[in-house]
This record gives C-alpha cells, sequence and structure tokens, in this order.
C-alpha cells in the first residue's frame, strides 16, 4: 500500500496495511473484514460512522480509541448508513488535519448513478 505524504501515515518496512471498515450490516461488514484479513492487513470494524469518527479519535472527547492498535492506513466504508451516510463520514474526516491523508473508499450494493457520481 501506498504511503501517503502525512508521515503520521508512512507504515515501517515489515509492516501491514490497517484498514477500518465501515458498514452497518454485519454480513457485509464481517465480509470485508474476512477479505481484508485474508490479504494480510490488520482490521478494525466500526457498525457506523459515529463509532467510526470515536474509533479514529475525531469526536468530541478526541481520544484515538484504536486501544493500542497502530492507527489505519486505510478507510473502506458503506455508503448507505442510517444516521451518517458513508459521504458525510468521508467528509469528517477529510476536515481533519491528522487524517486528511488516509484514504477513504466508499462502496454500496445499491445501483445509484447520482449517488456513483458524488
Amino acid at each position: 500500500m501506498a504511503a501517503s505524504s502525512s508521515s503520521n501515515w508512512v507504515m515501517e518496512s515489515g509492516d501491514v496495511p490497517h484498514v477500518l471498515a465501515v458498514d452497518d450490516n454485519l454480513i457485509d461488514r464481517k465480509l470485508v473484514e474476512k477479505l481484508l484479513r485474508n490479504s494480510s492487513c490488520k482490521v478494525t470494524t466500526a457498525e457506523n460512522g459515529p463509532r467510526a469518527l470515536e474509533l479514529l479519535g475525531l469526536t468530541s472527547g478526541g481520544q484515538n480509541n484504536m486501544n493500542g492498535r497502530s492507527k489505519v492506513n486505510m478507510i473502506i466504508t458503506d455508503y448507505c448508513m442510517p444516521g451518517m451516510t458513508g459521504y458525510e463520514l468521508l467528509k469528517k474526516i477529510k476536515e481533519s488535519s491528522v487524517m486528511k491523508e488516509v484514504p477513504v473508499v466508499i462502496m454500496s450494493s445499491e445501483n445509484i448513478p447520482t449517488r456513483i457520481n458524488k
């Protein structure tokens, strides 16, 4: 995985990528987690956008709650989630000076062109 320009997200030689996977659907979340683990990634999962922000330390408390895990190198999120969409999560992440360089992939099983083009 390519390192970003921010030194906070550069991986050391031999480290494996750490991915935060966000999806409200348990089956989809477990599927993404399994695929990533089979690709030798560390994976942390969150069931919604607010929980992802909490894990990333981007809530009002501002503490990183990864519980000693390394910082994430990439975030994969579902688009359609209740409360906060994947696009809204992306905007919150990109507002953070610390997290804005982390790549975010938004996925969806829906085939709605207006969302795809967003």
